[in-house]
């Protein structure tokens, strides 16, 4: 999913960043594969290389930063002739072909990183032509070209489309958007889990709460991407019928709260194992409620990953890290300074150096931690228009 990628506490990433320690991922590099020049982290990219490299640009561009051109240039190098993308290609030189699995995902994360990256108009064109045309009658995506919708492919395929200056209400397959999927997949209030999303129905035709596909559902049905800022406040607070993604919305806000209430976390369970803290869907989780009005139960899920995320963060590596940049983006916070870490260095060790927009450059070289309209504006100016959205954890877990 999707960010999750800081408003006033911009001002102190300089300062913080260099005073904090470093805590960059460093996992054994793959047996399998090369890691190429250019592409952040160290472990095997075969599932995740563009979604982690989307994310990483995303967070980079976030904090104001100019990422490096070998990284954009790994990431564009990645992009079939048809526009589309794949996990990862090995080969990127070689022509795509039938063993090249093309997926919205890849395609749509990447399109919000090129977006945010300028001047890369041609090859977000081609992309977005290529969601458009794998779109399904149901308005939705799935996760390959011609497979059943779903809430987490459709929610950040929105945020694509948003990030590229295209409205989603205007992209129809058979005279249906994809906010018109989005109710589908909501599970009605009186059932277990009502206000919540599911991934997909299940084979039976039931629809199962799932926290990762409701935080994803919520920015899609706000029409946001990776990146989201705080927003108004919902005008209700209690689950109704869903017909509209404005329900869909203020149902999916209201099940996130509720479920980050008591621990401050959302939980995840393996077969045979006790539920375990999910540190990626909990990042998701702030950055969606925060886009949805509800504050206190994002600053309350932020305050329990500050405390409790750092070791996560350092295995998982840059996917990981840029969620957190998201989540403290959304709600203001310093990305710089998350529980003694710096989450800035940390990403930014993980990779080629991005180098600091020139507008913004005194204040990270001042290193005082003062004055805070520089940072204010060049934060404001940059999400503008990028889009928000959803995590590889998540993401990765729920594909077919």
């Amino acid at each position: 999913m999707n960010v999750r990628r800081s408003a006033a506490a911009l001002a102190a990433v300089g300062v913080l960043a260099a005073a904090a320690p470093a805590t960059a991922a460093e996992p054994s590099p793959s047996p399998k594969v090369t890691v190429p020049s250019g592409l952040y982290g160290k472990g095997d990219p075969t599932y995740d290389g563009v979604w982690r490299q989307s994310l990483t640009l995303v967070a980079q561009r976030t904090l104001g930063y100019r990422p490096a051109a070998a990284a954009v240039d790994w990431l564009t190098g990645q992009q079939c002739a048809n526009g589309s993308f794949a996990a990862f290609r090995a080969a990127p030189a070689e022509p795509c072909d039938a063993k090249v699995k093309a997926d919205t995902n890849s395609t749509a994360a990447a399109v919000q990183a090129l977006a945010a990256a300028d001047g890369h108009g041609i090859a977000v064109g081609k992309a977005v032509d290529w969601l458009k045309s794998v779109q399904n009658e149901d308005g939705g995506w799935g996760y390959y070209p011609g497979g059943p919708s779903d809430t987490n492919s459709t929610s950040v395929v929105i945020g694509a489309l948003t990030a590229a200056g295209t409205d989603p209400a205007d992209v129809r397959k058979s005279g249906k958007s994809p906010y018109d999927a989005l109710p589908a997949w909501s599970i009605p209030c009186d059932q277990d889990g009502g206000g919540a999303l599911a991934y997909q129905a299940d084979k039976k035709g039931k629809l199962l709460p799932n926290a990762d596909a409701t935080a994803a559902g919520l920015l899609g049905a706000l029409g946001k991407g990776f990146v989201a800022r705080a927003g108004k406040a919902p005008a209700r607070d209690t689950c109704a019928e869903a017909r509209t993604r404005t329900q869909v919305a203020d149902n999916a806000g209201a099940y996130l709260a509720a479920a980050v209430a008591k621990t401050g976390h959302l939980t995840s369970a393996l077969p045979g194992a006790e539920d375990q803290p999910d540190f990626g869907n909990t990042a998701d989780a702030v950055v969606a409620l925060a886009a949805d009005g509800r504050t206190e139960p994002a600053k309350k899920a932020y305050a329990w990953l500050e405390k409790n995320a750092g070791p996560w963060a350092t295995q998982n590596g840059p996917a990981a890290y840029a969620q957190l940049i998201l989540a403290a983006h959304a709600l203001g916070q310093q990305p710089g300074d998350f529980g003694g870490t710096s989450l800035v260095r940390s990403l930014n060790a993980l990779g080629p150096a991005p180098r600091m927009d020139s507008a913004a450059e005194h204040e990270e070289k001042s290193d005082d931690g003062s004055g805070t309209g520089v940072w204010w504006i060049v934060g404001v100016g940059l999400v503008a228009g990028i889009g928000i959205g959803f995590l590889l954890s998540g993401r990765k877990k729920q594909q077919p």
